[in-house]
């Protein structure tokens, strides 16, 4: 009887636990871009797209001129040298100096490194947003499922009560017919445990649907005390239903991210070779260089000295041939043809993984409805025997055991059609996940 009383005070604390805290209605589209905005490592991958962006930006400017300024100002204390009238002079004085100067330099030749480098920080920029977008899919997939999962711990809880409320209802009548003298005492008692063993499933059934609604909530990001509360799902229409298997390969192998991704790093990859390869050709580049200076021991202003007396330019050409460079080189072309192949084997493997998790994808969605209509049968079969079973128990025919099992089985109908039900829903979540077209 203590048993009794525990789990009876357990289960009417229980719906509190969910009410002391902030709950925010969510439907499921508000919960991905909640997600979006917080979930850490889409946000980090976000920032890391900034790099790639720079990355190109800085390729297109390598085309540019390279222009500096510098500027030295230093004092000399000590002997100085000074030629006059054809002899060297040696006297011992502060000589204050200034040095200034103005260089570019532009690329002409070099193997058209800089243009295959400009091109393959385009590809991987391109990639990087592939790459985002589907993180962000695989972030909508997983809130998705931890979304279906507490919406289907919310009806299992709700059945588990219902279940709860009638076998009490039961119970009662059961003691009815004992006065009466129409059951035995071990009956009743019977019944007494069963509603207890219920009072447990009701009770477990509620804590797996607020540990589901707190780990949403950690996915989410939700603030501390703070957890989501899902709304109703609406029905969506599956657009591939009617495509045959060759049509959703081909959709997928158009619509993946990922894929796409994986293309853009390989043409990234062999525009790297080619720059590599760049690096043993002659390095053709055009330069110009302003340099003056002023010196404290001439007497001529600063003016005159920096821009009329001392100045010098300097332009022309600078070739540089590679002659024998330890490899080096070599090495480089070697790294980057190494490199090209890997993301070609990543490519394969990832277009061989698609076409396995397409037509995975689909058989589930099949069984999936095959299960929804078995579990339809199972629930009104179980209706129909429950309510037979019922009558005979009620006119004394059908003993206690045979009642708990027909209602057992009722139970286990009702949740096993609630999880079909999600079950079909989230098939079709991962096919449209496995095509590339989650939203």
């Amino acid at each position: 009887m203590k048993v009794l009383i525990m789990l009876a005070l357990l289960a009417i604390a229980a719906p509190g636990l969910t009410r002391a805290q902030d709950t925010i209605p969510l439907t499921f589209e508000e919960a991905v871009d909640i997600g979006l905005k917080r979930n850490v490592n889409y946000q980090t991958t976000q920032n890391q797209q900034e790099v790639l962006r720079m990355s190109r930006l800085n390729a297109q400017l390598q085309h540019l001129p390279a222009v500096s300024l510098s500027s030295n100002l230093n004092r000399q204390v000590g002997q100085q040298f000074q030629q006059v009238e054809g002899e060297v002079i040696v006297t011992n004085q502060i000589n204050d100096i200034i040095r200034s100067g103005f260089n570019s330099r532009i690329p002409v030749f070099n193997g058209f490194q800089l243009l295959n480098q400009t091109k393959a920080s385009r590809f991987f920029e391109e990639a990087g947003e592939y790459a985002l977008s589907r993180l962000a899919e695989e972030l909508s997939f997983t809130i998705a499922r931890q979304y279906l999962q507490v919406l289907l711990d919310e009806q299992l809880h709700a059945i588990a009560r219902e279940n709860l409320d009638n076998q009490k209802k039961q119970l009662e009548q059961i003691a009815g017919f004992v006065k009466a003298g129409l059951r035995t005492l071990s009956d009743q008692y019977n019944q007494q445990s069963e509603v207890a063993r219920l009072e447990t499933v009701a009770l477990n059934a509620r804590i797996q649907w607020e540990t589901d609604l707190w780990t949403l909530a950690e996915t989410l990001q939700l603030e501390p005390n703070v957890i989501p509360w899902p709304q109703k799902l609406e029905e969506k229409g599956e657009f591939w239903m009617d495509m045959d298997l060759q049509d959703l390969y081909e959709l997928a192998g158009r619509q993946r991210k990922d894929l796409k991704e994986q293309q853009l790093l390989e043409q990234g990859s062999q525009k790297l070779v080619a720059a590599a390869k760049g690096s043993m050709y002659p390095q053709l580049s055009a330069f110009f260089n302003y340099n003056t200076f002023f010196t404290s021991l001439d007497n001529r202003t600063i003016s005159d000295q920096l821009l009329t007396v001392y100045p010098q330019r300097t332009f022309g050409f600078s070739l540089l041939v590679p002659v024998f460079g330890n490899f080096d080189n070599k090495a480089a072309v070697s790294r980057a043809r190494v490199d090209l192949t890997n993301q070609k084997l990543e490519r394969e493997a990832l277009q061989r993984k698609i076409v396995q998790e397409v037509k995975l994808a689909r058989e589930n969605y099949r069984a999936a409805m095959q299960t929804l209509y078995s579990t339809k049968a199972q629930l009104l079969a179980a209706e129909q025997a429950m309510e037979a079973i019922s009558e005979r128990f009620r006119l004394g025919v059908s003993n206690f055991v045979d009642l708990a099992q027909a209602n057992q089985q009722l139970v286990r109908a009702q949740s096993d059609l609630a999880q079909a039900k999600f079950t079909l829903y989230f098939q079709g979540i991962v096919m449209d996940y496995a095509l590339g077209s989650l939203r």
